[in-house]
């Protein structure tokens, strides 16, 4: 075979490694074809030719790349970029060792192919290679059977819990998840007349915060998150990129959709805003930044629910620092601190307030230095948190009263996964959907408000637990002087179990990690 040798080689090399998810029996198959004897140089050439294509769309389906048709789609997007972001992701998938690595290797295969017919163990090996990791595999799974029917009642804990049903395959268990979660709708109660109960509810959408990011960047113990009332440690975003994430915050008020039925209208009692303008609330909406990459202001405006919805202008403020995509960035507190300001001097009833920020999204630079995006994640994340801090600072001392709700999208990847570089989120791993929510109250009385740690919710949520919360407390407001103790508004709260999804891959949590559905439909183990 030549050098066709050093591809089936690196096949090997990488199926072993977990970098790829070999399709054994295709490669035999175009091993055996490459062996073939053709007598006429052209039959060779035509051969040769047909190969290169072949091996290289086998290698781009074995690998954790997006399918063809959706890189094309994406591919438009790639002149929204400023040139400096182009470099960065440049360096990021090349490395100097993808030069001289194979250099040696073809060295070395020059330097023993004399001696040694590299083609007989190629042959073997991929024979071999999947007949081991088959009888592997059968070994693993007799194993966790046995392991599961020895201790029946913590896993019919789990299942109780709503954090992993573990009946039925795999497709049943997302089948039956999708199933369940069309039934599942919070109720909303009127909102007080009592204007010492009211108060307003500032949702905080924040693009590119995972709890996996927090660790990376060594932010866990910032003093915002002991400033909140509650703390949920395990949610769900559910989504791993900016436009379907704003879509399921929008539709808090149901159950989880399947991601294609993200694009289809969604029943009027699913928009969480929407349910809240019924309750009395004025809703608005404010970005730090343009929203004119992939439509975004388009889907908040059709999403939210309540016609005639327009951002909030930021006109006159400075900019911090620039978007990926070359446009000026706003400061997070320079556009609340605008917002809110003008919304203590119009008074009025309570408001409800959608914010987005790309803050922390990959590819933007701060003015006056040379760090990658990368680089500045851990310096933005603290601008942010900051400016979050001192929010809550302000509306304590306007002296209303408000629920600020702190929910990211989905994470910024920046550890990177299996077959995922830094920065990559086409598969919603639970790196990249395990994020940080916290609700805070401001204008609680000394008596109510909390003093230490927040109230944790460390069962497995989403969006519907954060709503009924939001719910809980519109029944019966927190800042009445009869309000019960906080811990009963957490009381309760729907449990959803971790399932990301995005156009072509689903993961899904289970009870010794999680799993990959695959675009050409398999499910494997997640690393």
């Amino acid at each position: 075979m030549g050098l066709w040798n050093l591809y089936f080689i690196a096949v090997l090399y990488l199926g072993l490694a977990g970098a790829i998810q070999p399709i054994w029996w295709a490669n035999l198959l175009f091993a055996l074809a490459l062996l073939v004897p053709l007598h006429q140089r052209w039959q060779r050439i035509a051969r040769q030719v047909l190969a290169v294509i072949a091996g290289a769309a086998l290698l781009y389906r074995e690998s954790s790349l997006p399918p063809v048709g959706y890189a094309l789609r994406q591919a438009s997007q790639l002149s929204g970029f400023s040139g400096t972001y182009m470099m960065e992701l440049a360096r990021r998938v090349f490395d100097p060792a993808m030069v001289y690595i194979p250099l040696l290797v073809l060295l070395a295969y020059a330097i023993v192919n004399r001696w040694v017919r590299v083609t007989t163990f190629v042959l073997i090996g991929l024979i071999v290679v999947p007949l081991w990791q088959g009888m592997s595999s059968m070994i693993a799974m007799a194993s966790s059977g046995q392991a599961t029917s020895s201790n029946p009642i913590a896993n019919a804990g789990l299942a109780n819990a709503g954090a992993v049903d573990g009946s039925g395959s795999y497709d049943e268990q997302l089948a039956t998840f999708h199933h369940n979660e069309k039934s599942r709708h919070v109720i909303f109660s009127p909102g007080s007349n009592d204007p010492a109960s009211q108060f307003d509810i500032i949702f905080i959408h924040i693009c590119s915060l995972s709890w996996d990011d927090m660790d990376v960047a060594n932010m866990r113990e910032n003093p915002l998150f002991a400033r909140f009332d509650y703390l949920f440690t395990h949610f769900s975003s559910a989504a791993s990129y900016s436009g379907p994430a704003a879509i399921r915050v929008l539709r808090a008020s149901c159950g989880q959709d399947a991601h294609k039925e993200l694009y289809s209208a969604a029943p009027d009692e699913c928009h969480v805003f929407a349910d809240l303008a019924a309750a009395g609330y004025d809703v608005q909406f404010l970005m730090n930044h343009d929203g004119r990459f992939d439509d975004f202001r388009g889907v908040v405006e059709r999403e939210i629910g309540v016609p005639g919805i327009q951002p909030q202008s930021n006109e006159g403020l400075p900019m911090a620092m620039r978007e990926f995509d070359g446009s000026p960035l706003i400061g997070d507190y320079d556009a609340l601190a605008k917002w809110y300001q003008g919304r203590v001097a119009r008074g009025g009833s309570p408001v409800a307030l959608y914010y987005n920020t790309v803050t922390l999204h990959d590819g933007n630079r701060l003015p006056g230095n040379n760090l990658t995006s990368v680089q500045s994640y851990p310096i933005r994340l603290k601008m942010l948190l900051g400016d979050v801090d001192r929010l809550i600072d302000l509306i304590s001392r306007s002296g209303r009263k408000a629920v600020l709700v702190f929910v990211p999208e989905h994470g910024a990847a920046l550890r990177g996964d299996a077959g995922q570089i830094s920065g990559l989120r086409e598969i919603p791993t639970p790196r990249i959907i395990d994020v940080p929510v916290g609700v805070k109250l401001v204008g609680l009385p000394a008596d109510k408000d909390h003093h230490g740690q927040p109230i944790a919710i460390d069962a497995p949520t989403s969006y519907l637990a954060l709503t009924q919360m939001i719910s809980n407390m519109l029944a019966t407001s927190p800042f009445r002087a009869d309000a019960p103790a906080l811990q009963q508004y957490a009381a309760d709260l729907p449990q959803t179990r971790m399932v990301g999804e995005n156009e072509n891959t689903v993961t899904m949590k289970t009870a010794n990690g999680y799993v990959i559905h695959t675009p050409d439909g398999v499910w494997m183990e997640g690393k």
